[in-house]
């Protein structure tokens, strides 16, 4: 049932925008914050990632945790999802009293490990190998075991609730046929989006995109009655992520400085000739990004989980002039409204926190 007397009007709100599990030093070091988009339709609120201090700005945006309907997670690189127990741990502390249960949809078990790069000399061994790949659903139950001392403190002692009963995981299933295999075929070629998710004010589709050697990594767009948004996730330039985004309001892609990669492993040893190869093979460019967003006539770009994180804006501004929509390179807790509405950034000035836009 839709939300009476209530702004329907989408937006998107860039609670986190740099990308890397650092805490990046330097110039500019502590102005952005780790991955995490929030979409706000009325008074709810649809969360994508969970990267570093998404509780903090959360509170920041005015976004409180009993107006989380779902959290989606991209992947399960720990810069995603690294404060995801601690939405959790901390927000038994602000449910309502009639709060709904807040779902948690992201990859499932990978099902077996990546093969060992190809730049080591002897295999590494992977950490707990009784169970090595847990999807969303097992490692949300390991991180709230691993507070188990604290949170039954909390349960019992001072009869808080049990996050267990309003944090819901569930992992996305593959579908069937699609030709999926983490490690042969992690982003089959020619899939189509699916659904994942539905209610009175959203519908959410997602699609597998290149980001090796993780699988599964998802992009996600949301469907709202004024518009949509689609969020890339890490990926490489992908097909798959074009055919999601087709004529979509608003992108918000991942983008990554190589020049920066190159400097920084170029006197490196066996590590840094791999960590380059990683990168190059499964992130975007600027510039690559906005030939992303043309393919799928995006009207709208916004750059986030931007490595590194205290870039300076020219990097990203670089290949501004070959979007044919808007291009934006939000602050962190910057709105875009998107869809019908987002016409107010051109006639009231550009979107709240977003410095470049046109």
């Amino acid at each position: 049932m839709k939300q009476q007397g209530v702004d329907l009007r989408p937006k998107v709100v860039t609670l986190g925008t740099a990308g890397g599990p650092r805490w990046w030093p330097g110039q500019n070091a502590g102005e952005r914050s780790g991955i995490a988009t929030a979409v706000v339709v009325g008074d709810a609120t649809y969360l994508v990632d969970a990267g570093h201090g998404v509780g903090r700005q959360l509170n920041l945006a005015g976004l409180p945790i009993n107006s989380l309907r779902t959290i989606f997670i991209t992947h399960l690189h720990s810069d995603h999802v690294v404060d995801l127990g601690s939405l959790a741990v901390f927000g038994i502390f602000a449910l309502a009293a009639d709060q709904h249960q807040i779902k948690i949809i992201g990859p499932g078990d990978r099902g077996e490990l990546p093969p060992v790069g190809r730049h080591a000399a002897v295999a590494p061994a992977p950490v707990f190998p009784e169970s090595p790949t847990p999807g969303t659903r097992a490692m949300f139950g390991h991180l709230m075991a691993a507070h188990a001392t604290d949170l039954n403190d909390r349960i019992l002692d001072a009869l808080r609730p049990n996050p267990l009963d309003y944090f819901i995981p569930e992992d996305i299933p593959i579908l069937a046929g699609a030709g999926y295999h983490p490690n042969s075929n992690p982003t089959p070629a020619g899939m189509s989006p699916f659904e994942i998710y539905r209610d009175e004010l959203v519908t959410v589709t997602a699609t597998l995109v290149e980001h090796p050697p993780v699988a599964p990594a998802f992009a996600f767009r949301v469907d709202t009655e004024h518009g949509s948004v689609t969020i890339s996730g890490d990926t490489a330039p992908c097909d798959n992520l074009v055919r999601l985004a087709t004529g979509t309001d608003l992108l918000l892609h991942e983008a990554i400085d190589f020049d920066w990669v190159h400097r920084t492993y170029a006197k490196g040893g066996q590590a840094a000739r791999a960590s380059i190869e990683h990168h190059t093979k499964s992130h975007t460019s600027p510039a690559e990004a906005i030939e992303v967003a043309n393919a799928a006539g995006a009207k709208e770009l916004a750059l986030h989980h931007l490595v590194p994180g205290t870039a300076p804006r020219s990097v990203w501004d670089s290949a501004e002039a070959q979007f044919n929509g808007r291009f934006h390179v939000p602050d962190d807790l910057a709105e875009l409204p998107f869809g019908t509405v987002s016409a107010r950034g051109t006639a009231e000035g550009p979107p709240k926190g977003v410095v470049s836009a046109r």
